[in-house]
């Protein structure tokens, strides 16, 4: 059986006419009738191009302001009809249907006008109606039909009809009308989610229509994807692409910065999603060095990241370590020739965005879905809770281990002093092996924990975490509170002169 088909006619009803001449010239070249409607009908007329005006073949204008066009049942019918279907056949030449052979739309661009900040008019009337029947019933009758979905299809498409006389294959026509389901789906998905933004209804809608394949996944035996768009996000500069686990370490970078956003310059150096160093100075080199010291060790291959501008000095203590990636608003010029003397290192200019507010990942044979942990500690939420009240430079310490703590994996803890992280505890089953570890880890890179403070995700239950602190001389804590023992820890803080405030916020990250 022949399944090939010669294209003899075509609607044509597009938004975005970018690469759609030469589609109408090659058409025109193949003698194939071409109907059209409104700008695009316009479009081909002024490319000097016989048009057949839908209303010519509908006895019906463009009505109610252009919102019904080609809603007709001589228009479905002429994509819908099914030829090897002999009483199809019969209603076609009844009812003096013309066949359509190929059906070429770009919808509205509903997406770009709800991210221009367009009103909610604006946005509803680039809700396309007619666009989407016609995307949807020509790609359902793919086996006679060829969909043209959006204007990312015109090169495959004029590469198909130039090199075969205007002829397409089943599978040809099959692959466009996955393309044309995968636009409709991505398209109602978005509107939904327009109409859904306040969560009125329970219901999970993500479309990615730009996927990428990884290499692998966490593990070369792992297939790997990203679907998203980094580029929104990022300027590339440099470097090989990223791996699954580099965006993994990224989006924990980035996220954590986004924190010290407005301070005084502020590097940090992550490593496996936690920040094994950060520090906020009076400049950027000054920061990177002390980030540095806080685990010379881990920072090795790990994912740097700086609240605003690399400079040269900055660059140049960069280049001494082997690191992954490198994040900042921006760079010198001659900061970046520096860093790109690494063939591999990644280099990125984060752009000033602002950050999905959802959070989603699987669980079991679902999904699970929550806000983000959107909230940041500062000193309107401080309620003391010992005798001993920390001191300004002790607040200011506590908030910045607290930001630290929010991003870090629980169970943890952070310990800070002159904001610096000097060692945390991370993703432990319980909190004094976190606390102990992140003491062990300080000792260990010659930290002097006297004067230092400690931030908790969570409350501590017994008063064994502020006796092993005060120990090691930790003299402020910062904890949510919320133990009904929490007078146990409060107590003990009293009687060993160690201030301690709760902020009544839970920092779980799992």
């Amino acid at each position: 059986m022949n399944t090939t088909k010669t294209i003899k006619s075509a609607l044509i009803s597009v938004f975005d006419k970018t690469g759609l001449e030469p589609i109408v010239k090659k058409l025109h070249q193949q003698n194939v009738t071409i109907y059209s409607t409104g700008g695009t009908e316009d479009f081909i007329k002024n490319l000097g191009i016989p048009v057949v005006p839908v209303e010519d073949v509908t006895s019906y204008p463009s009505i109610l302001g252009g919102r019904v066009k080609t809603l007709h049942p001589k228009v479905f019918g002429g994509i819908l009809n099914r030829q090897d279907n002999e009483t199809d056949v019969q209603q076609m030449q009844e009812y003096n249907i013309p066949q359509i052979d190929v059906v070429i739309v770009d919808l509205y661009p509903f997406e770009k006008t709800v991210s221009s900040g367009a009103s909610d008019a604006d946005i509803i009337e680039k809700i396309d109606i007619g666009g989407i029947s016609l995307i949807r019933a020509a790609a359902k009758n793919f086996k006679d039909t060829v969909i043209i979905p959006s204007v990312n299809e015109y090169n495959l498409f004029y590469d198909i009809i130039s090199n075969n006389n205007g002829q397409t294959t089943l599978e040809e026509r099959k692959q466009f009308a996955t393309k044309a389901f995968n636009v409709s789906s991505h398209y109602d998905s978005a509107i939904f989610n327009y109409f859904n933004k306040n969560h009125e209804e329970a219901v999970l809608k993500i479309s990615e229509i730009k996927g990428d394949v990884l290499r692998y996944g966490e593990n070369p035996h792992q297939k790997g994807f990203f679907f998203g768009d980094f580029d929104k996000i990022f300027t590339k500069l440099h470097g090989k692409e990223l791996s699954y686990n580099n965006l993994l370490d990224v989006d924990a970078a980035v996220n954590l910065m986004n924190e010290f956003k407005n301070d005084a310059p502020t590097f940090a150096i992550l490593k496996h999603n936690n920040a094994c160093g950060i520090a906020t100075r009076k400049t950027m080199k000054i920061a990177y060095l002390d980030a540095l010291v806080g685990d010379p060790t881990s920072a090795f291959g790990g994912v740097l990241i700086a609240n605003g501008k690399i400079d040269l000095a900055t660059a140049e203590e960069i280049n001494k370590l082997f690191c992954e990636v490198v994040i900042a608003t921006s760079y010198d010029e001659n900061a970046i020739d520096l860093l790109e003397e690494k063939k591999n290192r990644i280099i990125l200019v984060q752009k000033d965005i602002d950050l999905p507010k959802t959070s989603v990942r699987s669980c079991l044979n679902g999904v699970l879905v929550q806000d983000k942990d959107l909230i940041t500690d500062d000193i309107s939420h401080l309620k003391t809770a010992t005798i001993t009240a920390p001191s300004k430079e002790e607040i200011e310490d506590l908030l910045f281990a607290s930001k630290i703590c929010k991003h870090t994996k629980s169970n943890t803890i952070i310990l800070a002093k002159n904001k610096q992280l000097c060692a945390s505890g991370t993703g432990q089953t319980s909190r004094v092996d976190a606390l102990n570890q992140a003491i062990d880890k300080a000792v260990s890179f010659n930290f002097e924990l006297t004067g230092a403070v400690m931030a908790s995700d969570a409350f501590f239950p017994f008063p064994d975490c502020v006796e092993i602190a005060k120990k090691a001389g930790i003299t402020a804590v910062i904890q949510p509170g919320g133990s009904i023992k929490d007078e146990l820890s409060i107590n003990y803080c009293n009687k060993n002169n160690v201030a301690m405030v709760f902020t009544g916020i839970r920092h779980f990250k799992h």
